[in-house]
Order: structure tokens, then sequence, then C-alpha cells
């Protein structure tokens, strides 16, 4: 088999593999001829020396697997990790390990997602964001020591639209120096509404620098036709959706989820993505923009606010680690400024 590889409308479609082990799988992902990206977490080794599993670093040797392949690139992990664990298990050196391992095509800063299930409310999105701002800034430097960041992909989080332009103003700097910018918390996202994945990118498009392009972290198949107009913006977009629906079917038929099943549920859903990048533009109406927070009229509410507000911009500014939990000093740091309001 020898399919070229299709970019239709300037999108080119990334495939989202599980591993980087010989056989069926990667195989196939040679054969279309399509460029790759794989997670920090398929070379995760894991220990229970302690009684406990804990992680025990890199096991980097399927990279020597990754010949033939039409470009591979790193994603953090970050969905993962927080579902599975609660958090990444690695720092950012070690991450760095893992991306100057191999010259990726681009390899994605650490990121913290604010999904529905990851992020519950407002606070713990606005939180997850300026944590998502600082450990970018912290990636991008460590990789100019190791001269790797030629390849880095900085990434930006939120729920509105306007979140992910305030983590782009953060990350300015940082964005000048690259022309490719992640966009995460897309794969459970809606199309529709005002904060659906086309009202996000439509205002990415409106705010990000002439030439800056944008690669969409597993999005939904079904969205890509409505993504078409945007091609002069969307550089690439994954997904390892197939994944899924090879299970399904594998269940369904009683039958494995062998890796020459899911091949051939991969390269099938290739190019039901490559159909619908062929349709014509979907168009959606111009969407109302989500209110912006109310300011709370209690005074100690007020003061909580305060104090968050003050403890994102020190993780942002470094002053405290992006991945040390805020919330045991929140309450404290808001009665310092309760007082301070009401005269000590």
């Amino acid at each position: 088999m020898n399919t070229p590889a299709i970019h239709s409308a300037g999108i080119e479609i990334m495939l989202g593999l599980p591993h980087l082990r010989e056989g069926p799988l990667l195989a196939r992902a040679r054969a279309l001829r399509q460029p790759v990206l794989v997670s920090a977490n398929a070379f995760s080794r894991w220990s229970r020396r302690s009684g406990v599993r804990e992680w025990a670093g890199w096991s980097t040797g399927q990279l020597r697997n990754v010949r033939g392949l039409h470009g591979l690139s790193l994603d953090s992990a970050g969905f993962s990790a927080m579902v599975a664990y609660g958090g990444y298990p690695w720092t950012v050196d070690d991450y760095l390990d893992l991306a100057a391992a191999y010259p990726f095509t681009s390899w994605a800063s650490l990121d913290y997602c604010v999904e529905q299930e990851i992020a519950a409310d407002r606070d713990e999105v606005l939180d997850r964001m300026s944590r998502t701002v600082r450990a970018a800034i912290e990636c991008r430097s460590r990789a100019c020591d190791r001269g790797i960041e030629a390849n880095f992909l900085p990434v930006l989080q939120g729920r509105r639209p306007q979140d992910y332009e305030r983590c782009a103003d953060a990350l300015s700097l940082t964005i000048e120096r690259t022309p490719l910018i992640g966009v995460g918390s897309m794969c459970r996202r809606p199309i529709h509404g005002p904060e659906g994945l086309v009202a996000v990118v439509d205002h990415l498009d409106q705010i990000l620098p002439r030439g800056k392009r944008l690669h969409l972290f597993g999005v939904k198949g079904e969205a890509l036709p409505y993504l078409t107009g945007f091609a002069h913006r969307i550089a690439s977009i994954d997904s390892q959706a197939y994944g899924v629906s090879a299970r399904i079917s594998a269940h369904r038929q009683g039958r494995s989820k062998t890796d020459p099943f899911v091949a051939d549920h991969m390269q099938h859903w290739l190019g039901v993505q490559q159909d619908r990048l062929r349709e014509a533009p979907r168009r959606l109406p111009v969407e109302p923009r989500a209110a912006p927070d109310a300011p709370p009229w209690d005074p100690w509410e007020a003061a909580i606010v305060q104090a968050r507000m003050q403890i994102r911009t020190l993780i942002e500014d470094g002053e405290l680690e992006h991945d040390e939990l805020t919330t045991p000093w929140i309450e404290q740091w808001a009665a310092d400024i309760y007082r301070e309001h009401q005269g000590g």
C-alpha cells in the first residue's frame, strides 16, 4: 500500500498512535504516509519497588522504530496524566529529557487541560490556565538551554474564546518565536455555541498575528467541514478516535482488538477525515460572546477572587511552581486582603 498523503485545504491530518512498537499498526502508519503524533505516556516506565506504582523514567527504545514515518511529533499527555494520575508524574526536566531524545517535528509544552471532568468550576479553569502559561515559559527556557527550542510547540488553554486570548497575551514573547501554536481542550468540545470549537478558532484567527498557525489537539472528525474555512490559520489536527471505533466494533463482533484490526480502522478513519476535508466549507452563525464574570458584592468573596488572581500572577511570573497546589493558601491569603480592605 502506498497511499499518498492528502493535506486537503491546507490542513494536515496527524495519526495519533498509542505506541511505536514494531508491528501492523506502525507499518500501516508508514504506508499511509501521514505524520504521527505520540504521547509522552507511551514512553513511561513504572515500578512497584516501594509497594505502590510509581513513575520510573522513560523507555525510549521505541524511537528506533521511527524510520519511514512521515514525521513524528510529541504530545505531553496532559489529559491522560490528569485523569490517570491527578497530575504529571514527571517534572519539566524529565519531559525535556524525552523531547531531546529524538528530533521530533514538534514537541508540545506541558499544559493543564480544562475539560469539565478536570476543571469543574471557573476558578479551576483560570488556575489551570495560569499553570499552563508558566509551564510553557519554563519549557521554552529550558529548551533553549538544551538547543531544542526550534521545534517547541507552546500550547494555549481555556474554556471561553477569550481565555485562549489571555493565554496568548501572557505567552506573547514565546509566540513571537514560533510559527506554530497548539490549542488544547478541543477533543470534548462541541462544535457550536459561544464556547464551541468554531468560536475558539474564529477568535484566535482574529487576535493572533498574521502567519501564526494552529495545531488543534484531538479535534472531532465531524468538525472538519467547519474548519476548512480557517485553513489559512489551521496547520494540522490529530486524533486517535479510530481506536475507540475499533474497540466498539471488536466488541460487537465478539473478537479481539488486534493491531491489524485497529490498523484497518485507522486507515478507514483517515479516509473519512480526508473526505470531510474535501467537502464545501460549512459556516456557523456568529455566536454571541459569553458574558464576563460579574464581580462579587460580598467583601469576603471579593477577597477570595483577589487572592486567586494574585496567586495566578505569581505562578505565571515563576514565583510559585506551576504544579504547586494553591488551595491551602487561598483562604489565608484572602484573609490578609480582607483585613487590609477593612482597615486592619
